[in-house]
């Protein structure tokens, strides 16, 4: 009885595990550049001390993100940018450098490109980006940007700054708390620029994550979950039986 509750338990726990996965992906199907997080079940030996298999537990793995480009909706919006293929943007955080790919810019009291989290984003040089007061910014595809100040002629238009826009291999990354990606070598330095990402400004990029497909995950999870449940209900029955029938016998 106990190896079939604590192989069920063990089971209900990674799904429960998995559950969060998706409810996060389901939260921010909405969020403008997300990226959705994977996670998959792996079976584990559970072996004696005689060096034999007794029984096959369950962990759950979150082996990485869904990279893939999310789907590309036109604003309009002079500071709404979006990466076209692979690549990234980088944020200014109180831990250091950061990357993502959300692309809703807008200019905080400081006159400060910012992300709408509040967080600068980086030019080339690795530093914040200054926007003239109530200048009109313009983007090009390799993030230069450039700047009309109000009431300044045309041909007073100046190139102010230009995006950082990195690529770093999907594999040197891992996801934090706050949702932005880093490189996980702590000594690797500052990402690198690369000219082969390209962006386009009046757009943003979509969430990745699929609401249906991640729907019928979070139903499946949670069928899977009853029948673990389901399983422990049933060994304690059969427990409380054979419990009556010894007492009885005695």
């Amino acid at each position: 009885m106990d190896r079939i509750v604590y192989t069920a338990a063990g089971g209900a726990a990674r799904v429960l595990e998995q559950q969060a996965v998706l409810s996060n992906n389901m939260a921010n199907v909405s969020t403008t550049g997300f990226r959705a997080e994977l996670a998959n079940y792996r079976s584990v030996p559970i072996v004696a001390e005689q060096g034999l298999p007794t029984r096959v537990g369950t962990v759950a793995s979150t082996p990485g993100s869904n990279f893939e480009q999310g789907a590309m909706v036109q604003t309009g919006n002079a500071l709404d940018v979006a990466i076209t293929g692979e690549g990234w943007f980088s944020v200014q955080t109180p831990t250091g450098e950061a990357l993502t790919r959300a692309g809703e810019l807008a200019v905080n009291p400081q006159g400060l490109l910012v992300t709408q989290q509040g967080l600068p984003i980086l030019a080339a040089n690795n530093a914040p980006i200054e926007i003239p007061d109530r200048g009109t910014v313009t983007f090009t595809s390799d993030g230069t940007i450039t700047a009309l100040g109000a009431g300044d002629r045309p041909n007073d238009i100046q190139v102010i700054g230009q995006l950082k826009l990195s690529n770093p291999p999907a594999a040197s990354l891992a996801r934090g708390d706050d949702g932005l990606f880093r490189v996980q070598d702590p000594n690797a330095g500052p990402v690198r620029e690369d000219p082969n990402v390209h962006m386009v400004s009046g757009f943003v990029e979509k969430s990745n994550v699929g609401a249906a497909e991640t729907m019928v995950g979070m139903i499946a999870n949670a069928r899977q979950f009853e029948a673990q449940m389901q399983i422990i209900q049933t060994a304690s029955t059969n427990a409380e039986r054979a419990n009556s029938i010894l007492s009885s016998n005695g």
